[in-house]
């Protein structure tokens, strides 16, 4: 007890003072520890101790230090080190381009760097692990006592075992720890068992040098190996060898570890456990070769003690399938520092066991593509590729259903075979009637095959067309809002097929497939044997340039080009041949066909290299031509409309004017109108934005006018943007219906006709107060009416008043009479412009017109809008 009295009160003095703690040894904290609770918290009362503070001084004696990250986390790159990584990687891209693309094996082991490194713990402990000051022992005792213990490895190699002193530990292995402490427990504790296992491992710190990425020292866990510590250091350089990486202890080489054991046999043997104080030094690369062609793994790979070229081979993965093992070629430099090719043969044992040299380049070659015993079918088939070839097949023996055998956007009426002349190796069309052959398997059109006979299979863009427009509005109906809610769909990247990807059928067209075929007749023609092509234009369904068929038939190149269209003429066609003539000159002879003679046989026609059928289409065809007669028409429509057709033909054909119709308003548009209107009016939109830019330039003046033209230019350039054209033709529709003086319009496709009921106003606008419409009232004049909206603005310009009438004409008032109180009746309908007061005389013309052009505009708009 007084000795405990004692303890407390040096813990009482020593507490506050913190380097002073270390003067309580463990073994007296161990005793006051082992006290029963109660009796503890009576002295620590007693003499004013904290129970904690003693409790947290001894966990502070037994705490080990923290582990320290030997790789500390990377959150942001140094422009220095991204220079620098830039560096290295344009140097290694140098270097395989010198090595004609080939990299160095192995060294992707370690790309990239790690930014952070956990030393390996959850693994078993090895029994002959030896431990060190810093590993932590945790012992389990249950029995008569149960209690958890934590016992860490001090620096003078011992442990603290509760009751019973300090036992040294380090040096051991962790099996004759272990069987230490338990014997210590079964004699110092009766009835008590110990279960002893592994904590927390201690950090050494060892060198990692040489053609290291990051050279220098780090610290790594007890249980690291050479390539832990590698991978730590970020790997090696391409400039370090794989297979010769020292082991070094206390300057003595201890072992020597090869990289190529590890990435191509997965052998871990010299993968040696590390020591405090280890050095791994990574030295210059050795001898490299590299290898290329038909092997599983072509790359540059690293020498050593000799090789030969079936072990090069073998750490290449192998040779492929395609590869000709017969031939390999061997390039290096002799002894003039010349570079020469030799040639190995890897099915002898010579071949073999033939020696490579540094900086020697080994090319497998292939082999070449299968010779014989097969036909191919391309395009728009279901399962395109090569069949066995056997002596009779025919057409129907390889394709053998047109449902199942082709796409159902596939052309199944007509295929074409390529062929090649194994003598001459030229090749020929041979037109195929598909559905025929297959109809009527051994007939004419089931033709017998050679080998390697190219099936070319087209797609029916008819077919490709209508699927894409289903496809189109099916995900347009799955896009539309339902129950007018949206359904949070949206397809980006266009229209997904039924299997979900989208099938490019272009790649399948006769264009594209027919592509290669023509550049090879024309590669193969010379004098005496031209190129056997034609070119069909014209209202045929696939016109293009095509092989000439053997028959040399027109009928058989139409077929090939999809057939006629419905709007072709069968009664003319045109030839035209390319020929020379006597004197050795091109020239070009055109002759003209019955089309419909030359199908049925009775006029023979045979083509030749080069020529040109021209289809003709028949005039006018299915070409509908419509005029819309809007408003107070007796039956208004869209109506069509015959060649030579007049507008009062057209109105009588409607029933003619309703009662109520006011034809002196009438609206007749016109397409070709409207696009000149528009024309004019982005002409005048650029003349306008460069007179704003010229005020804005001129800067404001004394009066301020130069910011009022500013204004006034710019509220003009807005009327000109937001005007949109009409295409007005302005016509008496009252003498187009009842005089037969009054001269015909002819009628245009597109043409329309809006005819407003009778009106009651009168309009005034432009620079007025308030531009609106007024009730019309005989005897009133344009003063009035301008008086009625206001009166003029400041801007206006009261001479340059004028009238636009109801159809569309303008009328300008009488000189000195306009504003005398004498001016000329106004009808129902009239409007009124101001124009804007331009003191600018060199821009008054253009800012008149301007404004004219967009209030007629306007005018015209509101009288059809107003229907």
């Amino acid at each position: 007890m007084n000795l405990t009295k004692r303890l407390l009160m040096s813990l009482a003095l020593v507490l506050p003072v913190t380097t002073a703690a270390q003067s309580i040894s463990q073994s007296q904290i161990e005793q006051f520890k082992s006290m029963p609770r109660a009796q503890q918290e009576a002295l620590a009362r007693q003499y004013g101790v904290d129970l904690d503070s003693i409790a947290g001084s001894a966990s502070q004696q037994n705490q080990r230090p923290q582990n320290v990250n030997v790789v500390e986390p990377v959150d942001a790159i140094s422009d220095e080190e991204r220079e620098r990584a830039r560096q290295e990687q344009d140097n290694n891209e140098e270097q395989d381009r010198k090595n004609g693309g080939l990299k160095p094996y192995g060294y992707d082991l370690f790309v990239g760097s790690p930014t952070t490194f956990a030393p390996v713990t959850e693994i078993p402990i090895p029994n002959n692990y030896t431990l060190g000051p810093g590993d932590v022992l945790r012992v389990q005792l249950w029995g008569k006592e149960n209690q958890q213990l934590e016992l860490p490895v001090s620096r003078d190699g011992t442990i603290s075992f509760p009751q019973s002193g300090p036992q040294t530990v380090a040096g051991l292995t962790f099996d004759q720890a272990r069987q230490q402490i338990k014997k210590r427990v079964s004699e110092q504790y009766i009835g008590v068992q110990a279960s002893v296992s592994l904590g927390e491992l201690r950090s050494m710190r060892v060198f990692v040098l040489g053609e290291a990425r990051n050279a220098g020292s780090y610290t790594v866990s007890s249980l690291s190996t050479i390539t832990n510590a590698l991978y730590v250091s970020g790997g090696i350089k391409r400039t370090g060898s794989l297979r010769k990486i020292q082991h070094k202890r206390d300057g003595k080489l201890v072992g020597e570890l090869d990289l190529y054991d590890l990435l191509l046999a997965g052998d871990t043997s010299d993968d040696k456990r590390l020591q405090p104080g280890d050095v791994i030094f990574i030295p210059p690369v050795g001898d490299r070769v590299g290898i290329d062609g038909e092997v599983y793994r072509p790359a540059l790979y690293e020498l050593k003690n000799g090789t030969n070229l079936q072990e090069l081979v073998s750490l290449a993965g192998g040779l492929t399938p395609q590869a000709y093992p017969q031939l390999v070629r061997i390039e290096r430099n002799n002894d003039d520092f010349l570079r020469i090719i030799a040639e190995a043969n890897l099915t002898t044992p010579k071949g073999r066991q033939a020696k490579v040299k540094p900086g020697d380049r080994i090319e497998v070659a292939s082999i070449s593509d299968i010779t014989g015993q097969y036909v191919e079918v391309k395009g728009a088939a279901t399962r395109p590729g090569r069949y066995a070839w056997v002596a009779g097949i025919r057409v129907s023996s390889v394709i053998r259903s047109l449902d199942n055998d082709l796409l159902k956007e596939a052309d199944k009426r007509y295929a074409a075979i390529v062929r090649t002349d194994p003598e001459t190796d030229t090749v020929s069309v041979i037109n195929l009637r598909l559905r025929e052959a297959l109809d009527n398997p051994g007939g004419e059109n089931d033709i017998l095959l050679q080998e390697k006979d190219q099936f070319l299979i087209f797609a029916d863009e008819g077919k490709v067309s209508a699927k894409s427009q289903d496809q189109n509005d099916t995900m347009a109906e799955r896009s539309a809002p339902k129950n007018g809610k949206s359904n949070g769909t949206n397809n980006v990247g266009g229209t997904d097929s039924e299997e979900g990807n989208e099938v490019d059928y272009s790649r399948f067209s006769r264009e594209a497939l027919f592509a290669p075929v023509l550049q090879r007749l024309k590669a193969q023609a010379k004098p005496g044997a031209p190129q056997q092509t034609i070119e069909v234009t014209g209202p045929v369904r696939y016109p293009g340039e095509y092989p000439l068929p053997a028959s040399r038939q027109v009928a058989d190149v139409i077929y090939v080009a999809g057939g006629l269209k419905d709007s072709a003429s069968l009664y003319t066609a045109e030839l035209a041949r390319f020929g020379v003539d006597e004197e050795g000159t091109g020239k070009t002879n055109i002759q003209n066909l019955n089309l419909k003679a030359v199908m049925e046989g009775e006029v023979s026609v045979s083509l030749q290299s080069r020529d040109r059928l021209l289809i003709k289409s028949i005039p006018e065809f299915a070409r509908a031509k419509t005029i819309e007669l809007n408003g107070e028409v007796r039956y208004p429509g869209q109506y069509t409309i015959r060649n030579g057709e007049t507008l009062r033909d057209v109105i009588q054909r409607a029933g003619g004017l309703t009662e109520n119709a006011f034809p002196e308003g009438a609206v007749f548009t016109r397409e070709k109108l409207r696009q000149l209107e528009a024309q004019r009016l982005q002409e005048a939109e650029e003349r306008l934005q460069g007179d704003l830019l010229g005020v804005q330039l001129e800067g404001d003046d004394i009066g301020g006018q130069g910011a009022e033209r500013t204004q006034q230019v710019e509220d003009l350039l807005k009327d000109v943007q937001s005007a949109r054209p009409v295409g007005r033709m302005v016509i008496n529709l009252a003498d187009v219906v009842s005089s037969d003086e009054y001269q015909p319009i002819r009628l245009q496709d597109g043409d329309r006709l809006t005819v407003p009921t009778i009106p009651q106003a009168v309009s005034v606008f432009g620079e007025v107060q308030f531009p609106t419409s007024h009730l019309h009232s005989e005897g009133l004049t344009v003063d009035d009416y301008m008086e009625r909206s206001g009166g003029p603005t400041r801007q206006a310009d009261e001479d340059r008043v004028y009238v636009v009438k109801a159809d569309g004409s303008v009328m300008l008032p009488e000189e000195s009479r306009w504003f005398g109180g004498r001016s000329q009746q106004l009808a129902p309908g009239d409007t009124i412009i101001v124009p804007i007061d331009v003191d600018r005389l060199n821009q008054l013309e253009l800012w008149s017109n301007v404004s004219q052009i967009v209030y007629q505009m306007a005018l015209g708009a509101a009288a059809v809008g107003n229907l």
